[in-house]
């Protein structure tokens, strides 16, 4: 019989990966960045030249792979895709000791 167990939703903390919460976000942003530019029907190339970064990279990112690009350097793309972005501090749930980071699109 094959046991399954369920996921909390962030497979990087499933597979027990270092950064797993960072990878977590960043994977969300890559995804948000790469859905705008297809909704847009772009290709890469023209992407990569609003984006003001290569081709190359801006495919790596596009494929899951942004071990290399910064949470802030996502959070530019984002704006200059036309998204405004927000970063909100608040307090920490009292159960819980560490805050957490989430990425919340509107």
């Amino acid at each position: 019989m094959i046991e399954i167990e369920k996921s909390s939703g962030n497979i990087y903390a499933d597979l027990d990966l270092p950064d797993a919460d960072e990878m977590y976000v960043k994977a969300q942003l890559a995804g948000k960045i790469s859905e705008i530019i297809q909704a847009r029907r772009w290709t890469q190339q023209r992407a990569a030249e609003v984006l003001g970064i290569s081709q190359p990279k801006l495919s790596q990112l596009m494929r899951g792979q942004f071990r290399g690009i910064s949470e802030a350097k996502m959070l530019e793309l984002l704006a200059r895709l036309g998204r405004n972005v927000q970063i909100v501090v608040g307090p920490a749930r009292r159960s819980s000791k560490a805050g957490r980071v989430e990425v919340v699109f509107a």
